[in-house]
């Protein structure tokens, strides 16, 4: 007796009560079946092994909460270690059981029963058991495997208990209903009810189970506070997505801020994943970020499946419902409320299966970013330093230029290059990898919408056959189009990145030398400069908006065309086109025609991002440093034990500075690597080390002046004081780099170790501490500069402050050491700059110290008495320091060995003792100094402007709680929505014409659409009949919901076929004289094919139009806002870190080229579709309006609760983006000193917390943007469910049903896009509002005052009277803060020097400023030659006199360039200063004059080669430079005295009547000094000279010399009336100077020089 199911029954007939029993029996028992089944270990073969273990690790979880916790807390934390809170709950327990165990029993009974008392049906029995069976697995399961998280399993049973349930009450209900079948006995129906009671008990309870407990490193109070819920939250919370909705509650009642945004989840932030992904190895990057994110991709891929069926699941339930209403009887009635709780259902599970893969998607995405941008930070701690590297690409360009090349038409010069310089870094870090991580959300388009065009074509080919297929042809048409078009824009995107790159270097340079650039009166040159450089980007970007129209213009066309073809082909082959066909066809062609358009634009896409991903491939592949050098790598490597490196020193070593290697493989038979500066037979990089070979020596000319340490052997003595000393660009500070493992080793040894874990029997670490020429300081307190991450220990602080003589200094200052120090050390004295650099050097317990030249800073007094308390003191005792000085008769007492350097090479070294004994000792001392006694200079350091508002308003006593005032204010953020006058802006600066004739263009495609919906009824009625319209589809919010359409990827027009592919509908006929449909359906056809082409053109059309007013916008907002920022007052520069600067000018700048345009356009248009279906419904079935208005609310309340979080968040992640990117700029400019401090891996934490908090914002933006797609979902779905229930009433006809249920669902999708791309438009206005705040910034006075001119020879020295008048001059910084300067008066004359002197805070700097006009006197006034100075414009003014400040800064491009920007002198006149200020030796001077007279054009051929020039090429490096030598940006190519040289050279070009010199020979060795102020003497003397002086030595011999005192003029006179002057302030300097006698007799011989000059 077998076991029959049911007989004669189709397993799918539900109307048989023995198949709903089966099916309920059968699906809960494979479910469980297959459970136990997938629990049993099965053993592997070997040979499966590998595939297996590769594809369990793809579906592994990459990071669990509990590991992610372990990696953050430390690295050497287990996952296992993590302990976690929390019991499983008793209660819980209970009701699994009890429920668990009733069912079971009461299952088992029904069944034992049925066997008992019905022998023939025996299935009728086994079925109620097999239930019974599954409840026992549901009974045991939380009992034996009890767990406080939930069970996934029991949920998946349960649901399936859920289904089977409904059918089997709802069944027997259906049947009771429409057949009249009786209900089943009383106690069965019963137990029916309990069941599905049950079931839902128990769904419950599993749904309320969190997904994980805290760790016992997380308290309960703060999720959801500071701890993300959502790692916490339960199944209903994540099916819901309500776990978001504190934060959303919370932004609409207030303005957040950070601290009201829960942190990211541990297993998304920085550190655990970027930690986790270093451990994760691949041959590209594509690679390694597959591995890290597999999982997330393939659960997208799947999600994205299930959502695209569930899509078409909607349409299918929908045509039957209208057969149904069409042929009314009370079964098909029935059925058409089932289908319609099913279509209520697909749509819900659609929106389920959308929001989970949006969340993978998303989560992807997140890790991506950090991965990357971590990454790209971690490379940049360990890369190759090339901040001195000429742009070898601009000295191409230059070349080029000459032989008249065109360098754009190179088709591979824009492809990505190493040696990144600093502003291409941060676009890699902003733009590029945002780009990467945007795409991985965007993704699922890839498998998406190729699956919705294969259903969709199989649904075709059932209704029109082969037909359906002929239009395909025109996609294959298209085709080699298309893919020209998609060639053309990856060039187009290589392009626009590189230009961008570009474009965002001249800004960086731009913004860090503006101070430069005011002293000059160069702002417009600049301002050219950069505007130059955008020019170029905004013409690949007029070509990316060419290609784009081309796009839109192809693939808006080809749906219709497609359609057309189809229809034509299948009448043609004598089909009859019946309304059904039509219109479901239609249909089908409308939810094609999404895909379609997307498929392509996001092809382009991808390509884009490959090249943002090749992009930062490059960078990360470029050099690196070696562990030795490296910190972090060596962590990362295990530990040697090799410890023979004990010591600092170098073995026969030759470096080279850096190079960026030139690619030399060729490629696809084209070779890559360009060779050196044009000159094809130049060898490679090293081609000019000292080879004494003819060829060298002609090249030379022509190749930039390369540096090389050659034949290096030193070994430093152990715990003493050495020397390193030599002339000007001998290769001093080459040699400490090369120690620090800085330079290219191109042979020999580097004898150093680094192991900060490894301390000595002094307590010193074996590690290296370091302050460089130029100190590197960081945008915090004095303290923290100094702490540099040490622990603090107050003595040994107090200590150091003491001997580095800062105690004064803080003395002075209002906040003492919490005195915040601006980016790069602004608001500090180059002196005091100095010493908080030596203080941090001396502070770290670090074994070697490696100063480079920190007394040139400072002058003699302090230079003295840093040598005795510093030097000599406890603090460097046992301590091995190399100083690099020219100061070497104040040190050499002190001095236990001592290394001269010449030209790269070491001249001389030895023991002070050796030395002396040899008689090499005092020959070293003279040179070196021209005795140290004589260059006394003033007992004080010089503080520069900015310090001097903070040193003057420090007089008032401070209190002492009081916090520290902030020099940087907090980044100014708008709350609430985005105000009118903001939109106003971009409307004006885009033409108001632009938006006008796009207002026009989208009335037109919206009568477009509405003729179309109004020809496809009149079509319809041709039939004759009330015929059945097509099955309309609902689009879920989801189907395009995707972040590529918020990024603007996605061709706005798209968006008109969201909104109108629902819009079938019949009425009476409105032009009844038109042709049978039967007899003419191609006339239909063809009107039809005419609309959309139509609407195809306006769309394309308003395309342009868009784009035109974009760029419009484009160019006036990047030009307003770089003038208001060049312009800007110093003291707005000095306040206003960089890096905010630079965010305006990167990613706010680039929203507006981009997203923007495109943004407002798609608001209009949603807002216009909404219009229309409000219109549409209103006029067809005004009942609908009540439903409508109700949903309405609820959508509104939603939007707004969205709109006002997400635009906080928005607004927030815009801010928090400015640190990341101003710290990493930062850190770029000092990654010597971070490395020699072994610093790096707190640079790495630092960064991750700046990531974490700029993720936070953005990764919540997008999970309220989730909530807020669930809910809008649910609330369509209830819309069309309502809808269709009123259709169902019976109170309308079928065809103004189908119109009702297709305008429900079109009018809830126009509310869901506008809203997503209001908020979006929201957002991209976030970036206009950010610019126009800078729009407005305190701007300097006019440049030029065109009513008040000065005549061209002003100011003249032959005019005999003063030539600068001060009157009663009183200067504040701000109005609230004391005088700085108070009723300062004198007069100078022509031609004169006067020396300007006074102790740090006495206001020189601010006196020699306010020449400058940099600050305007409160009263009082300044004449120069007869002129008020506050009278004219300040580039009149400043171009007119020549400032050159103790920093001196170069700018990338040529020497000349550096010298005469403008082009106003001659070469010649250029060579001489050159050689005036000694920068090049007299033979080289002399060989370049000739060759350049010889050859106008400058490019200079080689002079002839001789043995004799060969020899001065090898002796004289300053043969090396002419003026066709790069400079880097920055200058950092030249040494820093050569740069004061090339900053004098400049002035002595310029021949001003005025010159005001800020001293700025501080770091020249005194042989070149001397020379130089024998220049400055004789080249000087026509002009009246100013010079804030340092050194007494300087002035002693001067005209006349102004004394300050607290802002007030103290002494005025000669500097022999001075020096004699009894308690005078002046002779108090000399005699504490130590050399009174000497400058005493200086200023006699100066006065005697006087008089006989005057006799």
């Amino acid at each position: 007796m077998g076991i029959h199911l049911c007989e004669d029954s189709s397993p799918f007939d539900f109307s048989e009560p023995c198949i709903r029993s089966s099916w309920g029996a059968l699906l809960p028992a494979a479910f469980v079946l297959a459970l136990c089944i997938l629990a049993i270990p099965i053993p592997v073969p070997s040979f499966a092994k590998k595939v297996t273990n590769l594809v369990r690790a793809r579906w592994q979880t990459y990071l669990t909460l509990h590991e992610a916790e372990a990696l953050d807390a430390d690295d050497a934390t287990t996952a296992s270690e993590v302990g976690q809170q929390g019991s499983v709950p008793l209660w819980r327990t209970l009701v699994f059981a009890f429920v668990g165990l009733f069912q079971t029993l009461v299952w088992l009974a029904v069944g034992a029963y049925s066997l008992a008392t019905d022998r023939p049906h025996i299935w009728l029995g086994v079925s109620p058991i097999l239930i019974a069976l599954t409840w026992l697995y549901a009974t045991c399961k939380p009992v034996f495997r009890a767990k406080a998280t939930i069970h996934y399993d029991l949920f998946g049973l349960f649901v399936v208990h859920l289904v089977t349930g409904v059918l089997l009450l709802g069944g027997a209900l259906y049947e009771h209903k429409i057949f009249g079948v009786p209900l089943p006995p009383h106690l069965t129906f019963a137990g029916l009810i309990v069941n599905l009671v049950a079931v839902l008990v128990v769904l419950t309870t599993v749904v309320g189970m969190p997904f994980a407990l805290p760790s016992d490193r997380v308290k309960k109070e703060d999720i959801g506070v500071t701890v993300a819920p959502e790692d916490y939250t339960t199944l209903w919370g994540w099916i819901t997505f309500s776990w978001v909705y504190p934060m959303i509650k919370q932004g609409s009642s207030t303005t957040m801020n950070e601290g009201d945004v829960w942190n990211l989840s541990v297993t998304m932030q920085s550190r655990p994943v970027f930690i986790k992904f270093s451990t994760v190895f691949s041959s590209s990057l594509l690679g390694r970020l597959w591995l890290a994110n597999s999982l997330d991709i393939m659960l997208d891929f799947f999600l994205t499946l299930v959502s695209v069926v569930f899509n078409y699941a909607s349409p299918f339930f929908l045509k039957r419902i209208l057969d149904a209403i069409d042929k009314p009887t009370p079964e098909s009635r029935s059925k058409a409320y089932i289908y319609a709780l099913l279509a209520f259902l697909c749509t819900m599970c659609k929106a389920q299966a959308d929001v989970q893969r949006l969340w993978f998607g998303r989560r992807a995405a997140t890790r991506m970013r950090s991965e990357l941008m971590a990454a790209i930070y971690d490379k940049a701690l360990k890369r190759s330093d090339y901040s001195g590297i000429v742009d070898k690409e601009k000295a191409q360009e230059a070349a080029d230029k000459k032989a008249g090349i065109d360098s754009s038409k190179n088709p591979t010069a824009d492809d990505p290059k190493a040696g990144a310089d600093v502003g291409k870094i941060v676009n890699l870090m902003a733009g590029d990898s945002n780009r990467v991580a945007m795409m991985m959300s965007a993704v699922n388009m890839l498998y998406g919408a190729p699956l919705e065009i294969i259903i969709a074509s199989v649904f075709l080919y059932n209704l029109l056959g082969l037909s359906a297929f002929a239009g395909f042809i025109v996609l294959l048409a298209f085709w080699p189009l298309n893919s020209y078009v998609t060639k053309r824009s990856i060039r187009i995107q290589k392009g626009v990145s590189a230009s961008r790159d570009k474009r965002m270097a001249v800004l960086n340079e731009l913004i860090s030398a503006v101070k430069f650039i005011k002293f000059f009166a160069w702002e417009e040159r600049w301002i050219q400069r950069a505007m130059d450089a955008r020019g170029v980007e905004m013409d690949w970007m007029v070509k990316a908006r060419i290609n784009s129209v081309m796009f839109s213009a192809l693939w808006t066309s080809a749906p219709i065309l497609v359609s057309l073809i189809s229809f034509f082909t299948y009448v043609y082959r004598g089909n009859e086109l019946t309304v059904a066909t039509a219109f479901t066809s239609i249909a089908l062609f409308q939810m094609i025609r999404q895909p379609l358009n997307i498929v392509p634009s996001f092809i382009v896409q991808a390509l884009q991002t490959g090249v943002a991903l090749k992009r930062i491939e490059t960078y990360l592949n470029e050099d690196e440093v070696t562990e030795q050098v490296s910190s972090i790598k060596k962590a990362r490597t295990p530990a040697d034990s090799d410890s023979d490196d004990d010591g600092l020193g170098v073995e026969n070593g030759t470096f080279k500075w850096n190079e960026v290697p030139e690619e030399t493989k060729a490629d696809d038979g084209k070779l890559k690597g360009k060779t050196d500066n044009g000159n094809s037979k130049a060898s490679t990089d090293d081609s000019d080390t000292a080879v004494d070979s003819e060829s060298v020596t002609a090249a030379l000319e022509n190749e930039d002046h390369r540096f090389e340490l050659r034949d290096i052997s030193v070994r430093f003595p152990e715990g003493e004081l050495s020397v390193i000393t030599g002339p000007t660009a001998s290769g001093k500070t080459a040699l400490l780099m090369a120690l620090l493992g800085e330079m290219t080793i191109t042979n020999g040894k580097l004898i150093m170790s680094k192991n900060p874990s490894k301390v000595d029997e002094n307590g010193l670490m074996h590690s290296i501490s370091y302050a460089a020429q130029s100190p590197w300081l960081r945008h915090q307190s004095i303290k923290d500069n100094i702490l540099f991450g040490h622990p603090y220990d107050e003595e040994r602080y107090n200590a150091v402050v003491e001997c580095c003589a800062l105690r004064p200094d803080l003395n002075i200052l209002e906040d003492g050491d919490e005195t915040e120090i601006g980016a790069r050390g602004v608001s500090l004295s180059g002196g005091q700059k100095a010493r908080v650099a030596l203080a941090r050097a001396v502070y770290a317990h670090t074994k070697y110290i490696l100063l480079d030249d920190p007394l040139s800073a400072v002058d003699s007094h302090t230079a003295r008495f840093l040598y005795e308390r510093l030097f000599r003191g406890p603090l460097l005792a046992n301590r091995t320091v190399i100083l690099v000085t020219h100061h070497v008769e104040l040190v050499l007492p002190g001095t236990y060995y001592l290394v001269r350097m010449l030209d790269g090479r070491i001249d001389t070294q030895g023991t002070t003792k050796d030395l002396r004994a040899q008689g090499v000792l005092e020959h070293i001392a003279q040179d070196s100094a021209t005795d140290v006694k004589e260059e006394e200079p003033v007992a004080a350091t010089e503080a520069p402007i900015e310090a001097e508002d903070i040193d003057e308003e420090s007089q008032k006593p401070a209190e002492a709680t009081k916090k520290p005032r902030k020099l940087i204010k907090d980044e100014h953020r708008e709350s609430g929505g985005v105000k009118f006058a903001i939109y106003n802006a971009y409307l004006k600066a885009s033409s108001y014409w632009t938006w006008g004739i796009l207002a026009l263009l989208i009335a037109c495609s919206q009568a477009l659409s509405v003729s179309e919906k109004l020809w496809v009824r009149t079509w319809g009625q041709a039939y004759g009949g009330d015929s059945t319209p097509a099955p309309p589809t609902f689009v879920s919010s989801a189907l395009t919901e995707n972040e590529a359409l918020m990024n603007g990827f996605m061709p706005s027009h798209d968006f008109n076929h969201y909104s109108n592919s629902l819009y079938h509908s019949q009425s009476s006929g409105l032009l009844p004289s038109l042709p049978s449909a039967y007899e003419h359906p191609l006339f239909y056809v063809g009107v039809y094919g005419c609309i959309g082409l139509a609407t195809a053109l306006v769309s394309v059309t308003s395309a342009m139009v868009q784009y035109t007013g974009a760029l419009r916008a484009s160019r006036s907002i990047f030009r307003s806002l770089l003038v208001g920022v060049v312009r800007a007052t110093m003291r707005w520069h000095d306040v206003t870190p960089q890096g905010r600067m630079l965010n305006r000018f990167g990613k706010d700048i680039e929203t507006i080229d981009s997203n923007l345009a495109s943004s407002l356009n798609n608001v209009n248009t949603s807002l216009a579709t909404f219009i229309a279906s409000i219109i549409t419904v209103a006029v067809f079935f005004p009942l609908f309006l009540i439903p409508a208005a109700v949903i309405g609310y609820f959508y509104r309340l939603l939007a707004m609760g969205y709109l006002s979080t997400g635009r906080d968040l928005r607004r927030m992640e815009s801010n928090s983006r400015s640190p990341i990117f101003s710290g990493f700029g930062e850190l770029l400019e000092g990654i010597v000193t971070v490395r020699a401090f072994s610093a790096e891996r707190r640079f790495m934490d630092d960064l991750h917390l700046k990531i974490d908090v700029t993720t936070k914002m953005w990764y919540n933006f997008w999970m309220t943007n989730r909530w807020l797609l669930v809910n809008f979902d649910a609330l369509g779905a209830l819309a069309v469910l309502i809808t269709t229930l009123f259709a169902l009433s019976g109170l309308v006809g079928a065809g103004t049903a189908g119109l009702c249920i297709t305008s429900a669902m079109s009018f809830t999708m126009s509310v869901y896009w506008a809203c997503r791309f209001w908020t979006a438009l929201e957002l991209d206005l976030n970036s206009v509002e950010r610019v126009v705040e800078y729009l407005d910034l305190p701007q300097e006075p006019p440049a030029v005052v065109e009513s008040n001119r000065p005549p061209a020879y002003w100011p003249s020295s032959s005019s005999g009277n003063s030539l600068i008048t001060v009157e009663d001059l009183v200067i504040k910084y701000a109005p609230e803060l004391p005088p700085v300067l108070h009723n300062v008066s004198f007069t100078l004359n022509a031609k004169e020097r006067i020396g300007l002197l006074g102790r740090t805070g006495s206001g020189k700097s601010t006196l020699a400023m306010s020449i400058l006009r940099f600050v305007d006197p409160v009263s009082g006034r300044i004449m120069i030659d007869g002129v008020d100075i506050s009278t004219i414009g300040i580039h009149d003014l400043r171009s007119r006199l020549t400032f050159i400040p103790q920093d001196a800064t170069l700018f990338s491009g040529t020497l000349r360039d550096n010298l005469d920007p403008f082009g106003e002198h001659e070469d010649s006149e250029c060579l001489d200063v050159l050689y005036r200020t000694q920068m090049i030796s007299e033979s080289a001077y002399q060989s370049q004059r000739t060759s350049r007279a010889t050859s106008p054009t400058g490019s200079g051929s080689p002079p002839a080669s001789s043995a004799a020039s060969t020899v001065a090429t090898d002796l004289d490096p300053k043969t090396k430079i002419s003026l066709d030598t790069q400079v880097s940006a920055g200058g950092t190519n030249f040494s820093q005295g050569q740069r004061q040289l090339i900053a004098m050279a400049r002035a002595l070009l310029r021949r001003s009547s005025i010159i005001v010199l800020d001293e700025a020979t501080s770091s020249i060795d005194f042989d070149t000094d001397a020379k130089i102020q024998a220049t400055i003497r004789e080249e000087f003397g026509e002009s009246l000279l100013l010079t804030v002086a340092h050194r007494l030595r300087t002035v002693i011999d001067y005209d006349r010399l102004i004394v300050l005192d607290k802002g007030e003029v103290v002494e005025f006179d000669t500097p022999l009336n001075l020096i004699q002057k009894e308690e005078g302030i002046f002779r108090t300097m000399c005699l504490k100077s130590g050399t009174f006698a000497d400058l005493e007799a200086a200023a006699k011989a100066k006065a005697e020089r006087d008089l006989a000059a005057a006799r």
